[in-house]
């Protein structure tokens, strides 16, 4: 006989709320409006942002959904000045190295239009970096080593609900990711069951912050109803 773990008995649902259709349209369209104002900057602001604010948003992203209830994520929110510029310089060797050597003519072509470069400062100026990690297996209570499914999905999504809150918090993020990462474990201190996923920058946009024209593929290419 199979004995269900305690984390994974059942309960009735009773956080569940429904609405009606003329509720639940206008729900789908306010969220519509206000997530597709959402764009990547890389001009932050230095004003400070309260830790409640990041906690609270870290909390929604650790209530997505994830392989087997596993988990598997951890977030680093850093916003002491000295480990920022840390993270920085290591940041910045690896995407000289990149632009320099790794890249393509077609991969630094597809990246002029976004105006990026070697050069990250906004890892010092932006008040808050996140550095998001995928456990890659985990262990149980007494110390055994448990597998983890579908760990990078299970980070992707979370990384969506993260970026999603701190929009609807009212702050800007990009995601860098600067390849490879592994410099986020020797100055996090993390360990070496943790692959890291992506470093999250977050605060106010600088003033005049400017974004790239770009243009979001129309439902029709993105979706088809069958």
């Amino acid at each position: 006989m199979t004995t269900v773990p305690e984390r994974h008995r059942f309960r009735e649902w009773l956080e569940y709320r429904e609405y009606s259709t003329a509720q639940m349209q206008q729900r789908a369209e306010a969220f519509y409006e206000d997530i597709r104002r959402r764009r990547t900057i890389r001009d932050f602001a230095d004003r400070p942002v309260p830790r409640s604010i990041v906690e609270t948003c870290i909390r929604a992203a650790a209530s997505a959904p994830s392989g087997a209830h596993m988990q598997p994520w951890k977030f680093v929110a850093v916003s002491d000045a000295a480990i920022k510029r840390r993270i920085r310089v290591a940041a910045e060797e690896e995407e000289r190295h990149f632009y320099e050597h790794r890249a393509s003519n077609e991969w630094l072509a597809a990246l002029a239009a976004l105006g990026t470069n070697a050069d990250k400062p906004f890892l010092e100026a932006a008040p808050w970096l996140i550095a998001i990690f995928e456990e890659r297996w985990g262990r149980t209570p007494g110390g055994e080593r448990r597998k983890h499914y579908y760990p990078t999905e299970s980070v992707g999504i979370a990384t969506g609900f993260l970026i999603a809150a701190l929009h609807h918090a009212g702050l800007a993020t990009l995601t860098h990711t600067p390849s490879p990462m592994k410099f986020l474990n020797e100055i996090l201190g993390r360990p070496g069951n943790e692959r890291p996923f992506l470093l999250l920058v977050t605060g106010y946009p600088a003033p005049a912050a400017s974004v790239p024209e770009l243009q979001r593929k129309p439902l029709e290419e993105v979706a088809e109803f069958l």
